[in-house]
């Protein structure tokens, strides 16, 4: 293995997937850029971006001004209180189902549309197109997102291009945000690029045609998933801004904001301290996660405690304290997942430890597997430590995401 490099700041390494660059101080490009947020003008970013979407303002009332994707988990809840509450818009919602939901997600989601008085539109795409993509995808890929990230990051450029509104919101880029892929000064937009080598690891819904058995998928089973053309999309004029490039994103801030004003709910979680990220799923903090795991050698608490390191919320030495606590958990509802996608556990398992990278794991008898990753290379003594109080979250749900486990296909409202 090539050496390993640390940032001296967060606990991102130089073998992130999304690509990161070190200053002579040892300092990692996502930190550097995170500091952005402490010296740039918010105030005047925001008039920025009232004026550059001024000219998509409609003047009837009963036409929209931008597109919103929503799901019940993440930075919804926000993105639209800043798209409604503060840039004045009047926006239409759109969620595309990935039927891993939970009835927290259900909830959420169901108090959002309410509480902020929106019109949306669901998409719910064939369930058995999505269980083969998704048993392809879990083989050949080592992912069991990848029929969620693509529909969720079509449907709203589709929804653009129908409706003819050419204006779609998003809330924080990801690579900004972890990696410092772009100052917050570039404004960079949605792209299909990005989309394709970021979100989709390379495959376009296209692509599947090809590299899977042509038995297994066909066009009926892909054609939702495709990004519409450039041709289309320059005829509507789309573009897509992201408003972390607009407002000081904090997350943990702005969902405690969120819980206060709108009642957003959230709930613990086996494999992180983060209660507000994807309570939506059943598979993203666990199945997702532990892929995550065994291909990258580091999981999804290693962003919360990166991000939180970069708040000053907690210090580096917590931070590894955290990640060495939650990221070998066990994870839940592995009964649930095949059940649904019609595999057995065993089958489960095996493809799972196939994805096991040998950079990180070594088997040394069967199914005896030890870690040799990240967090284990990492050396509290040759930090600073930052003097910090500790760290909490509010867990404010009455719906217990442990209890019930069977995925809900289709929800669009919820009883008390």
């Amino acid at each position: 293995m090539n050496k390993i490099k640390f940032c001296t700041n967060c606990l991102y390494s130089n073998l992130h997937p999304l690509g990161l660059t070190f200053n002579e101080a040892g300092v990692c490009s996502g930190c550097q850029v995170h500091k952005e947020k402490d010296y740039l003008n918010w105030e005047e970013r925001k008039n920025k971006l009232l004026k550059k979407i001024k000219s998509y303002k409609t003047k009837k009332s009963n036409n929209y001004d931008c597109i919103i994707p929503v799901n019940g988990a993440y930075d919804s809840y926000y993105t639209v209180h800043l798209a409604k509450n503060i840039l004045g818009l009047h926006p239409l919602l759109v969620s595309n189902n990935n039927y891993y939901n939970s009835p927290l997600g259900i909830k959420n989601l169901a108090n959002l549309r309410i509480k902020f008085d929106c019109d949306i539109l669901f998409k719910n795409p064939n369930p058995i197109s999505v269980k083969k993509i998704t048993k392809f995808t879990l083989q050949d890929l080592g992912n069991v997102y990848w029929h969620s990230i693509a529909g969720q990051t079509a449907f709203p450029v589709q929804t653009a291009i129908n409706y003819k509104i050419p204006l779609i919101i998003w809330g924080a880029h990801q690579g900004v945000e972890q990696v410092g892929m772009f100052s917050h000064t570039h404004e960079v937009e949605m792209t299909r690029r990005h989309r394709k080598d970021h979100d989709l690891m390379g495959i376009e819904a296209e692509d599947l045609i090809n590299v899977a058995n042509t038995s297994l998928l066909n066009e009926n089973d892909i054609f939702q998933y495709i990004y519409p053309s450039d041709d289309h999309i320059n005829s509507i004029g789309v573009i897509g801004i992201y408003l972390s490039n607009y407002f000081r994103w904090d997350p943990k801030k702005q969902h405690e904001l969120m819980i206060k004003k709108f009642d957003y709910q959230t709930c613990k979680f086996n494999r992180t301290f983060d209660c507000y990220d994807f309570v939506d799923s059943y598979v993203y903090m666990e199945i997702h996660d532990l892929l995550k795991f065994y291909k990258h050698g580091y999981s999804k608490v290693t962003d919360h405690v990166c991000r939180e390191i970069r708040h000053k919320r907690i210090s580096r030495s917590k931070g590894i304290d955290l990640v060495k606590k939650y990221e070998h958990k066990e994870i839940k509802y592995v009964d649930s997942f095949c059940k649904w996608l019609g595999i057995n556990e065993k089958s489960l398992k095996y493809v799972l430890n196939r994805n096991r990278n040998p950079k990180f794991w070594k088997e040394y008898e069967p199914n005896n597997w030890k870690y040799k990753g990240l967090s284990s290379l990492i050396k509290k003594n040759n930090y600073l430590r930052n003097k910090v109080k500790n760290i909490s979250y509010i867990c404010n749900s009455k719906i217990d995401l442990g209890k019930k486990s069977e995925f809900i296909t289709v929800g669009k409202g919820y009883n008390n």
